[in-house]
């Protein structure tokens, strides 16, 4: 089952480690190890969301996630779309960009720098707007209830994350940033972003189950909620309702990625080594992804999804802040690891909690008996 999930991850991990040693020597190999465990701390509830997501994608969208996803994950975001915001802040073209990246990486690394508020303000919007709409929603399963359930009763008035992502976005324009002008932009692009995929995949996923008599309907009749975290709920999407699963997985991804492709020019400027670090540690990240899809993990343990969004909250809450002060990165890895930690743990105790409620098996069997009357 290892061998199987991190298969490529491994191979990937020495084919990079190999390339950045002929590359840069040891210092290049050490670089490249340091980013690859940079990304997979700050990206590890990036693996719990989208394992929840995954989950609910045909075997087809599945594979294309785990194929082209990937190629866009390590080529798209560790590599081109730095050189892509340096071209466009620089007004270069992406050949030059890339000449300057190889020729002069401390400017390069302004460029990168100067250019971060707008990427914050885009990434930290799109990610607060998954945090609200989870925790807006009413659960069966609260891991913080005493938080949780007021959220959840205030999150009945109609586009309140809008609201409350919107104000915080102003308050940050207004306080912290230097370009107010240009952050509230990339801000409300983001926001846009995520409600127009958002939308979309509720749309087909919605279309879809219209034909499918025991899906979305019966499950409405049963009392389940519709989720807002994400995408809508279907079992198995296909066709445009996958595709945009996958469109809004990819996005998700290079919200997640912002931070790391930043923080990583505080290891190095090169961005080969860059691209090389973060490439390897993306891997691990979709193979995190797939070994809790196919565990079964989020269901076993419930309180995980609960803790993955908190983090996210964190997350974006870290990145508006960094629009106008630097936050390290091992606050911003530290929060989500030890929340997604503390998140399993819960998971843990209420598992043995409900383990020792049930009723002990009578003598001769009880095992079968017991059951049948579940």
């Amino acid at each position: 089952m290892i061998l199987r999930t991190f298969g490529w991850s491994f191979g990937v991990t020495a084919l990079g480690l190999v390339a950045a040693f002929f590359y840069d020597g040891p210092t290049g190999l050490a670089l490249v190890a340091v980013l690859a465990i940079l990304e997979v701390s700050l990206s590890f509830d990036n693996a719990v969301v989208n394992a929840k997501v995954l989950d609910r994608m045909s075997p087809f969208w599945q594979k294309i996630f785990l194929t082209v996803g990937i190629a866009i994950a390590v080529f798209g975001m560790r590599l081109v779309f730095p050189l892509l915001i340096v071209g466009v802040t620089a007004k270069l073209g992406p050949v030059e960009a890339f000449d300057l990246a190889l020729n002069d990486s401390h400017r390069y690394h302004e460029l990168m720098n100067d250019a971060y508020p707008m990427i914050a303000a885009f990434g930290g919007m799109f990610l607060m707007m998954l945090f609200l709409d989870f925790v807006f929603e009413e659960r069966a399963d609260k891991w913080l209830p005493w938080l949780e359930r007021p959220l959840a009763q205030i999150g009945k008035l109609d586009q309140l994350s809008v609201v409350v992502a919107g104000g915080s976005l102003a308050l940050v324009a207004w306080l912290s940033a230097d370009d107010p002008g240009n952050v509230m932009i990339a801000g409300v692009l983001g926001m846009v972003t995520y409600i127009l995929v958002n939308g979309l995949g509720e749309l087909f996923a919605g279309a879809s189950g219209d034909d499918d008599e025991d899906g979305a309907d019966a499950a409405e009749g049963a009392g389940a909620p519709a989720a807002r975290s994400g995408p809508s709920a279907l079992a198995l999407a296909t066709g445009k309702a996958g595709f945009f699963l996958f469109l809004y997985l990819e996005v998700l991804d290079a919200s997640f990625s912002f931070d790391g492709v930043i923080g990583a020019f505080a290891i190095s400027t090169d961005p080969i080594v860059i691209a090389l670090g973060l490439g390897i540690g993306a891997m691990y990240i979709r193979s995190l992804t797939v070994f809790l899809v196919r565990k079964g993990t989020l269901h076993e343990y419930v309180y995980l999804e609960h803790g993955a969004h908190w983090a996210i909250g964190a997350l974006a809450t870290c990145m508006l802040i960094s629009v106008g002060h630097h936050v390290p990165e091992w606050i911003t890895g530290g929060l989500g690891a030890g929340l997604i930690i503390a998140a399993f743990i819960s998971s843990v105790v209420r598992n043995r909690g409900q383990d020792e409620a049930e009723p002990g098996p009578p003598s001769g069997g009880g095992k079968q008996l017991h059951s049948s009357n579940v």
